[in-house]
């Protein structure tokens, strides 16, 4: 239990420390989120603030988990130890280069070149998503699902369907969770705080480091990207958030308890849906003034700090249950 928290704590420091230079290089190369017209009139003062600080969280990350949760010396050499580490290791890498090729396209300076299309983006993440779900299966051999009070029990090729799909729509709905100054950060940290105990409980230590170093660097990026926001995440951090979460879920076997972990992301996502279906149906009534929720909150008078800290709420209360259901088997 010590180690992993003593990992996390490092993770946040470095990322708190580091994430100064990043905001820092970022402002200097005049890498600017191009806030879009379509959000709350009062986002608009936030444009150029500087985005891609997901380099700050991941690059966090990448370093920790290679120095202290994959590598290890054994005889005076440095030899690979937990290598199922490195699944979740490269869904980070390969997320955080699609983020940022899509925050690219979002850039104030930058005119003429678009963000990725949303066809494009479904496209790479469900390549992923599939790819992901065959490694899980046939080389880490998941193919259970833990079910709260009744145990474990096996799906056969049906895990390889549901691993597709639980990667896919989380990664979704975890980006379209970014909107506000620390909102994601903040519940992303819970969840994967769960997902740590989870693991520390189920004795899959390396893995509990790997969520600790998240938490770690997330908390470190949320100093900077705390209400009035020095640097935004962007899909450079969004992406890997949606996609690692996934597959500590998948990797625990208890995926089950993923929407209520994270019942913040099913609730955001769910809107939007609910939004667009209502929307089509009705030849143009709103069901809620803007989507994600959390908009509408904030054009119903929240402020956007009680925005954020209410969805905080909503999350430990999930976080917390969510843990009580996984070690109820």
């Amino acid at each position: 239990m010590i180690y992993p928290l003593l990992v996390g704590g490092l993770s946040f420091l470095i990322a708190l420390i580091g994430g100064r230079y990043v905001v820092n290089v970022l402002k200097a190369f005049k890498i600017g989120k191009e806030i879009s017209q379509h959000g709350p009139t009062s986002h608009h003062a936030k444009e150029g603030t500087p985005t891609m600080g997901g380099l700050i969280i991941f690059g966090t990350v990448v370093i920790i988990t290679i120095c202290t949760n994959i590598f290890a010396i054994q005889e005076g050499k440095f030899s690979i130890e937990r290598a199922s580490i490195l699944l979740p290791l490269i869904v980070i890498i390969i997320t955080m280069c699609i983020g940022f090729w899509d925050d690219l396209g979002t850039l104030v300076n930058i005119k003429g070149r678009k963000a990725l299309s949303w066809k494009i983006k479904f496209f790479l993440i469900s390549i992923l998503s599939i790819a992901v779900s065959l490694i899980l299966y046939f080389q880490l051999e998941a193919k259970s699902a833990n079910f709260p009070i009744f145990g474990q029990f096996e799906l056969g090729y049906l895990y390889i369907f549901v691993a597709v799909l639980i990667l896919f729509s989380t990664t979704s709905a975890v980006s379209i969770t970014d909107g506000l100054d620390g909102l994601l950060s903040g519940t992303a940290a819970i969840a994967f705080a769960a997902y740590a105990v989870i693991a520390l409980a189920q004795g899959q230590d390396y893995l509990a480091v790997f969520s600790f170093t998240v938490v770690g660097a997330l908390l470190g990026f949320l100093w900077h990207n705390a209400h009035p926001a020095q640097v935004f995440m962007g899909d450079t951090g969004a992406l890997p958030l949606g996609a690692s979460l996934a597959t500590v879920a998948l990797m625990t076997g208890h995926w089950l308890i993923l929407p209520i972990i994270g019942i913040v992301f099913v609730i955001e996502a769910v809107s939007t849906i609910l939004q667009i279906i209502y929307f089509q149906t009705t030849g143009g009534s709103r069901l809620f003034r803007m989507t994600p929720l959390h908009h509408h909150f904030e054009l119903i008078g929240w402020s956007e700090p009680q925005v954020v800290l209410r969805l905080w709420l909503l999350g430990i209360i999930g976080a917390l249950i969510g843990i009580t259901l996984a070690l109820s088997i």
